[in-house]
This record gives C-alpha cells, sequence and structure tokens, in this order.
C-alpha cells in the first residue's frame, strides 16, 4: 500500500471513531435533557401541556441524531468496502457489519414522555 493511502487510512481510522462517538454523546445528551425537562414538568406540578412544543421539537433533534448515527455507519460500511479495494484488504477487523446500520425507515423509535 501507498504512503498516501496508508496515510489516509489511518485518518479516517481516528476520525471514524470519534464521529460515531461524538453522536452517541449527543445522543445522550439530548436524552438527558428530555428525561430533566419532564421529570421538572412533574415535579413542579406544572399543567402537562407546559414545554410541550420544546419537547416535541426536542423529540425531533433526538430522532435527527438516531438518524444521523445510522447514517454514519452506512458511511462506515461504504468506506470499509473502498478499503478493501484500496488498502488491500489491510483493515481493521472491528469495523461494525454493514447491517447494523438500519435503514432510515426502519427501527424507529417511539419517545415515551
Amino acid at each position: 500500500m501507498s504512503y498516501e493511502i496508508k496515510k489516509a487510512t489511518d485518518q479516517i481510522g481516528q476520525d471514524m471513531p470519534h464521529s460515531e462517538y461524538s453522536i452517541d454523546q449527543a445522543l445522550v445528551s439530548v436524552s438527558n435533557l428530555m428525561s430533566t425537562l419532564v421529570n421538572a414538568r412533574l415535579s413542579t406540578g406544572v399543567p402537562a401541556s407546559t414545554g410541550q412544543a420544546a419537547i416535541l421539537r426536542l423529540a425531533k433533534a433526538q430522532m435527527a441524531l438516531v438518524d444521523a448515527s445510522s447514517d454514519i455507519l452506512r458511511v462506515h460500511g461504504e468506506l470499509k468496502k473502498v478499503g478493501k479495494e484500496y488498502a488491500w484488504g489491510d483493515m481493521h477487523e472491528d469495523c461494525p457489519p454493514a447491517a447494523q446500520a438500519a435503514d432510515k425507515d426502519d427501527n424507529r423509535l417511539s419517545i415515551v414522555a
């Protein structure tokens, strides 16, 4: 494998897990915020409609992160194919199988507040 391909492969190998981890961290953060908002509504005794618009928007943001996670897994799978072609199989074996990235319309999360 050429030096430039090795260099690109190494950089992608560092950036890809970082991207996957960052999306997961954002999803955890948004999920924690959702829990905090709903718990605050419950514990303060305000009407159930209080903050509902914010909760709906946050739920949309949460789903956008789930979609982003699925898309980044698809990217990982595609790059794995490229790596096999150009890096001659010199790839990490811990890459997730492409099947882990569900189609956008499959396995949608149900958000229950």
